[in-house]
């Protein structure tokens, strides 16, 4: 039986929608949702050309995977200003230097949380089901959405006082996206580098990892309320260690924080399993004592990186985890989005991230079951 292929979310911006977005981020007009559908059409139809077999709307619509919820739920207000500093680079000052210069190049808003937390209006995510639907007919297809947890660690709370009460609201909110993408027969894919980039936050050592842990369960115990109503057949949990190209030498392993990751109402587990600091830990699942329904939804492409994998190296990889839980329960995948951030130039270029996807259709042709 073929491995079927898929990626987790973002992709290549045309260049007009590219700059819309970058006008609305500076106060200017919504995006022409004529222009948004026409682009997911194109989207979907080189996903299915490229040989990717469960396919999204490649986020096109959207600033970046988790502050675009700015304009769905209230309480949210704009703040100017760059990605804050990323405590993972410590030790690195130079390098960190450079990429907090890139960052002050950019129109980029950051939300604070001023108010109560609600989701009144449907129409944003309806809009993205009915784009998505239109262009993927009867093919298998995902939206994405931010999990309670990652919006918590991006957007501060000014309002509510207690992470507690921010993170209970904030997955009241969401489950409505949720509850609207499955009951409109498409994929959840629910986004959650809090899970292991978070653990950047913490101190180093036993004590910062009890941290980490902790914070996980609270993160998932909310994601698990939102997602009550949800089949969890119908769910794909995305865990990433920051989706940029970086030393990444304090990344938790995932030894360390598989057993909370397996506790989320998810039937995929979607994680990196290509970049260096990550491609070793299929191991670990090999030694796990893994649901006997669980999906692996590893990365197999590298998505920080310009260079195209060569098929062959993609179908070793993917043959390590068929032999872990069967090549019907493994979907191939991409280690994280390839253009994250709307208004960045960071990472793979256009061009190379589709050749990036061919060959990992080509690598799935290629795997032995």
């Amino acid at each position: 039986m073929p491995v079927r292929t898929t990626h987790t979310g973002s992709l290549p911006r045309p260049a007009d929608l590219l700059a819309a977005i970058a006008e609305r981020e500076r106060g200017g007009p919504d995006l022409d949702p004529a222009a948004v559908r026409a682009a997911v059409a194109e989207c979907v139809r080189r996903q299915v050309e490229t040989g990717i077999d469960v396919v999204n709307d490649g986020e096109l619509g959207k600033i970046s995977y988790v502050t675009y919820v700015r304009s769905r739920i209230t309480g949210l207000e704009a703040v100017e200003g760059g990605p804050r500093p990323n405590p993972a680079l410590d030790g690195f000052p130079e390098y960190a230097e450079r990429l907090a210069r890139r960052a002050a190049s950019r129109d980029f808003v950051i939300p604070v949380c001023r108010g109560p937390v609600t989701y009144p209006d449907t129409a944003a995510v309806e809009a993205d089901i009915a784009a998505l639907r239109s262009a993927a007919g009867t093919r298998e297809a995902f939206l994405t959405a931010a999990s309670p947890g990652v919006i918590a660690l991006f957007v501060d709370d000014e309002h509510h006082g207690d992470r507690t009460a921010y993170l209970a609201a904030l997955a009241e909110a969401m489950k409505t996206e949720y509850d609207a993408i499955v009951g409109a027969g498409l994929l959840l894919q629910v986004d959650c580098p809090d899970l292991a980039a978070g653990r950047a936050g913490f101190p180093d050592g036993e004590d910062g990892l009890r941290a980490h842990r902790e914070r996980m369960e609270q993160n998932v115990a909310a994601l698990n309320t939102a997602l009550r109503d949800v089949p969890r057949e119908r769910v794909r949990l995305h865990v990433c260690w920051g989706n940029y190209e970086g030393p990444h030498h304090r990344d938790v392993p995932l030894r360390d924080i598989l057993d909370v990751l397996l506790t989320a109402r998810a039937g995929t587990l979607s994680f990196e399993g290509a970049n260096p600091r990550h491609g070793h830990e299929w191991a670990v699942l090999a030694d796990a004592d893994l649901p006997d329904d669980l999906v692996l939804m590893p990365g197999v492409i590298d998505s920080t990186t310009n260079y195209v994998e060569h098929p062959e190296l993609v179908a070793q990889r993917i043959e390590r985890y068929a032999r872990i839980v069967g090549p019907d329960r493994v979907l191939a995948s991409t280690d994280c989005g390839m253009a994250t951030l709307a208004v960045s130039e960071d990472g793979v270029d256009p061009r190379i991230a589709w050749a990036k996807l061919r060959a990992l259709a080509e690598g799935a042709a290629l795997a032995k079951s």
